[in-house]
């Protein structure tokens, strides 16, 4: 055997045992973003349900949205969202009308997820440019389809009809529940690390007070229901009747009741079953965990699909995966892209653990933008299918509002998807995801600030002046909404057409640079962090010198 054929063949075999390893950081990757949802629950889930449990909030659309977003961010989970919101309109104590809102909400928080998995490629600009834009592009539409769906739901009430027609028209008839196949494979290990009681936080959402004191952390795992009956002594101002009867005994009115007892009968056995932390303190320290071990996965992730992804096969998979069909059936591959992306959620059981998955790809050129909208797409309707299945699954006196509810969510993305992509021209979300990518790659810390400001402190902003009435809402909504759009037909102008401005307004070069540069704001960025990092390895330095003389006297000492 030649010495090339043996150094082919060696290649081969480096790469082939380079596949499992693919598998098992992928596996660790999708374990570390179930911890990550867990931990969050953890830190957030009550402070979520308490925000639930305001309905006159809620009755807000705007609030609604907000809150939507805000408890999706906190528990890091659309689907806990959207559960507690089925739950809360089955019981009565929320309606439809309230609950479409915090739904399109739910939709805009779980996209945080991928982005925050963008900024581990934070490393190579370009690979960061392209992950970025990838990750925001989900962002993008979901504003995008807010902007126009929720003034248009709050007016005419659309999915509200469309959703109430569907379920009136099918005589829907209670199924199996929905099966949860990636839950199959990561439960065995996500289970030794941390369990939860979920139920904890539907309760405070419901108003159960009994729950506000219970903890997050499942105890006991099996548990059974005795059911006896005992004599006990009633008021005279009981009603006795001849199901119930009474009787009396040393002038004492008794009667027999039903009493139920649950009994725990296994414990559960993870690490934090025994554990005396609070809530927050186990929240915290899964939280630095998974983000460890999330962005040792991805890192790891990335050098193999770059090392695997190189020369013929890389280009071989890129033009398989981005190639359009011959003409004239080009515009199928979208489609067939968004199918993919559909099943491929609904195997998984979560759009964020999909569009995490393909984030890598995207940042080392795999897969292009045009290519990675409609797989975002369909990975939202894959979520909606999996959450009709789960209300399918509901008791027969709540399946309607749960299945309702549910269309609801599925219809609101079909409509986003009709208005942001049939149409070439209208894929608005690639361009703002791209200029949202060209940004991020000059200046990193972009990322991080679009990430605080997009969801927590606009939301946060908006959640406040909704609380302070709808009228101190309009008073400062309106003004910079009418501001904001002013900005937007300038900057357009100005670009294509700035012949019908006047000459002041061709740039924006007469105000203040910080006002349209972020390049003042990237400049005292960057001396703040040198200046810490200086103070940093100052301190390090004067310890170090402290130690070694410290040393030195004890040496003396001796």
């Amino acid at each position: 055997m030649s010495q090339t054929q043996a150094e082919r063949m060696r290649s081969v075999f480096i790469n082939v045992s380079k596949i499992p390893l693919l598998f098992l950081f992928l596996y660790m990757f999708v374990c570390s973003l179930d911890v990550l949802s867990s931990a969050f629950q953890l830190a957030g889930g009550k402070v979520a349900g308490d925000i639930f449990n305001d309905n006159a909030i809620l009755s807000n659309p705007v609030a609604g949205l907000v809150v939507g977003i805000l408890v999706t961010v906190l528990v890091q989970s659309s689907s806990t969202s959207t559960s507690i919101v089925v739950s809360l309109v089955s019981s009565g104590l929320l309606n439809v009308r309230s609950a479409i809102p915090i739904l399109m909400g739910s939709n805009i928080g779980t996209s945080v997820t991928n982005t925050i998995v963008a900024l581990m490629q934070a490393g190579e600009r370009d690979e960061f440019e392209r992950a970025f834009a990838g990750a925001t592009v989900h962002d993008c539409f979901n504003w995008l389809s807010v902007l126009v769906l929720l003034p248009l739901e709050a007016t005419t009430g659309l999915l509200r009809r469309l959703s109430q027609a569907v379920v009136d028209t099918f005589h829907i008839s209670s199924g199996e529940k929905a099966p949860e196949m990636l839950k199959v494979m990561t439960e065995p290990l996500t289970k030794l690390i941390i369990q939860l009681d979920k139920s904890v936080i539907t309760g405070i959402a419901m108003g159960d007070e009994a729950m506000s004191n219970r903890s997050l952390v499942r105890v006991w795992c099996k548990n059974h229901i005795l059911t006896s009956s005992g004599n006990v002594s009633v008021g005279d101002s009981f009603n006795c009747t001849s199901i119930q009867p009474c009787w009396q005994s040393n002038a004492t009115t008794w009667t027999t009741q039903n009493m139920t007892l649950l009994v725990n009968i296994e414990k559960c056995s993870h690490l934090f079953v025994d554990s005396f932390l609070s809530d927050l303190e186990v929240g915290i320290i899964l939280l630095a965990c998974s983000l460890l071990l999330l962005c040792t996965c991805l890192l790891l992730l990335v050098k193999l699909l770059n090392s695997l992804l190189q020369g013929q096969v890389a280009k071989a998979i890129q033009r398989i995966i981005n190639t359009d069909f011959p003409y004239p059936f080009g515009w199928l591959a979208g489609y067939l892209a968004i199918l993919v992306g559909a099943g491929m959620t609904f195997v998984v059981q979560s759009s964020s653990v999909f569009t995490s998955a393909i984030t890598p790809l995207i940042g080392i050129g795999v897969i292009s933008i045009e290519r990675a909208y409609p797989l975002t797409l369909g990975s939202n309707i894959g979520t909606t299918a999996t959450a009709i299945l789960a209300a399918l699954a509901s008791p027969g006196d709540k399946l309607a509002a749960a299945f309702q509810v549910a269309l609801c969510h599925f219809f609101f993305n079909i409509l986003g998807i009709l208005l942001w992509y049939p149409v070439p021209t209208t894929r608005l979300p690639i361009r703002m995801a791209r200029t949202l990518g060209q940004r991020t790659a000059k200046y990193r810390w972009f990322a991080v600030l679009y990430l605080l400001l997009c969801f927590l402190l606009l939301p946060s902003l908006v959640f406040a002046l909704s609380m302070a009435g709808w009228q101190m809402m309009a008073g400062v909504g309106v003004p910079f909404a009418a501001a904001l759009l002013l900005v937007f037909v300038v900057n357009m102008l100005q670009v294509h057409r700035p012949g019908c401005l006047p000459v002041r307004l061709q740039s924006w070069d007469f105000l203040p640079v910080w006002m349209h540069s972020l390049q003042p704001l990237d400049t005292l960025i960057t001396k703040v962090t040198l200046c810490c990092a200086k103070g940093a390895k100052k301190l390090s330095r004067i310890s170090c010198e402290s130690s070694i003389v410290h040393c030195k006297k004890c040496a003396v000492m001796i």
